[in-house]
C-alpha cells in the first residue's frame, strides 16, 4: 500500500494558499465603480483586475445585484452580476456610497425581491399536492398556489415566515405573532 507524504505549510500560510487558489473577490467601492440607470436597466462602470491582474477599467450595460444574506443583512454582500450571471465583484455595504448610489442599488433589491406582507389568510385549501390560498397582503387581496407546502414556507428567524408560490413570487409574514387566531389556524399545520 502506498503511503502519501503531506507538504506542510507555515501555519496560517496553508489556509491563505488554499482560499486564494478558490476564491477571488473583487469588492467594489466608491473608489473602483460607478453604478447608474440607462433605460431603466442598472449599469457598472468599473475598474477591475484584468487576467494579468493589471486595473483595467470595464463597462457593463446590465448588471444583477443578489443579496448573499437576504433576511439577516439585506444591505450588506451584495454581489454584482453581469448579464451570464458571472461575478463581477461584492458591494460590502451599499451605506458605504453616495446617496444616490444608494438609492439606486435599493430600488433595484426592493424591486428583485418585492414580497408583500401578509397581513390575514382567508383560505388554504389543498388538492392533489398543490394548496391554494386567498390572503391580504400590503398590495391587496392575492391568490397564488404552493406545490409542497412544507417547503415553500421558510423559516427566517424565530417568527417570520417566506412564502414561495410556483411562479417564485415571495411573500412574508414578518411576525406569526401579529397574525389574528383565524389566520394563524389556517397555517399552524405547516409550521
Amino acid at each position: 500500500m502506498e503511503e502519501k507524504t503531506q507538504v506542510s505549510l507555515p501555519v496560517g500560510q496553508e489556509d491563505k494558499t488554499r482560499l486564494d487558489a478558490v476564491i477571488n473577490i473583487i469588492y467594489l467601492t466608491t473608489e473602483n465603480s460607478r453604478f447608474s440607470k440607462v433605460n431603466e436597466f442598472l449599469t457598472l462602470k468599473a475598474t477591475v483586475p484584468n487576467e494579468n491582474g493589471e486595473p483595467e477599467e470595464k463597462s457593463w450595460p446590465r448588471i444583477y445585484l443578489h443579496r448573499a444574506f437576504p433576511f439577516d443583512m439585506a444591505d450588506k454582500y451584495i454581489s454584482v452580476l453581469d448579464k451570464d450571471k458571472k461575478e463581477i465583484g461584492l458591494i460590502r455595504d451599499i451605506h458605504e456610497f453616495d446617496p444616490e448610489t444608494q438609492k439606486l442599488l435599493t430600488e433595484e433589491l426592493e424591486r428583485k425581491y418585492y414580497a408583500p406582507v401578509v397581513t390575514k389568510i382567508y383560505s388554504v385549501k389543498e388538492r392533489y399536492g398543490f394548496s391554494y390560498w386567498v390572503v391580504d397582503t400590503s398590495s391587496g387581496r392575492m391568490s397564488f398556489t404552493l406545490q409542497d407546502t412544507y417547503r415553500s414556507l421558510l423559516k427566517a428567524g424565530k417568527d417570520r415566515i417566506f412564502i414561495i408560490d410556483m411562479d417564485g413570487n415571495r411573500y412574508e409574514i414578518p411576525d406569526l405573532n401579529k397574525l389574528d387566531f383565524k389566520s394563524y389556524k389556517k397555517i399552524e399545520l405547516y409550521l
